[in-house]
């Protein structure tokens, strides 16, 4: 299992990632789809080679066609808002937040999943990039849908351990060379 092979990388140091990755992935309460495609999606988001390698077949396996290209479509949508969303809100002149964005954004309307499971890979994906414009837009969208927050917190706990654990994983590497 990658898991197990990603969780074995950990370093002794960092023993609590391990110990987080293996709750946070294997003790899920979340629905096949929503977690393996918060998962995947946080994974890319990471941008760690090694997190992506170990986790995408374990994602692949436990989602459709559909859901595992939505769950990267999710990713990479957001890598383009979270820095536009982000960028406008840190801005001190508030004329650029009334200006037209002017990008295609097709693929939040028409997901190829159920909304909510994309609005969720969405949510985490903008927690790692720390967009707080996109993370309360989504987390409205899931809460006006009746999504607890225990189930949008499980999925900001994924995006931060997988987030660690590549930076983790990552710096390992440098070091090593």
């Amino acid at each position: 299992m990658a898991l197990d092979e990603l969780k074995s990388a950990i370093p002794d140091y960092a023993k609590d990632l391990r110990l987080n990755l293996g709750s946070v992935i294997g003790n899920s309460d979340l629905p096949q789809q929503q977690l393996w495609g918060t998962v995947l999606a946080c994974a890319i988001a990471s941008r760690s080679p090694k997190v992506l390698r170990e986790l995408e077949p374990e994602a692949k396996a436990n989602l459709s066609a559909e859901a595992f290209t939505a769950a990267k479509s999710a990713a990479a949508i957001m890598a383009m808002n979270n820095v536009f969303y982000r960028t406008r809100h840190l801005l001190s002149d508030p004329e650029y937040g009334t200006m037209r964005a002017g990008l295609r954004m097709n693929v939040i309307g028409n997901p190829g999943v159920e909304k909510v499971d994309f609005e969720l890979w969405s949510l985490a994906v903008s927690a790692i990039n720390g967009c707080g414009q996109c993370l309360d837009s989504h987390e409205q969208v899931l809460r006006k849908a009746d999504v607890s927050r225990e189930v949008i917190q499980e999925a900001v706990k994924i995006a931060a351990v997988i987030q660690a654990v590549g930076v983790t994983l990552d710096s390992e590497a440098v070091l090593a060379e």
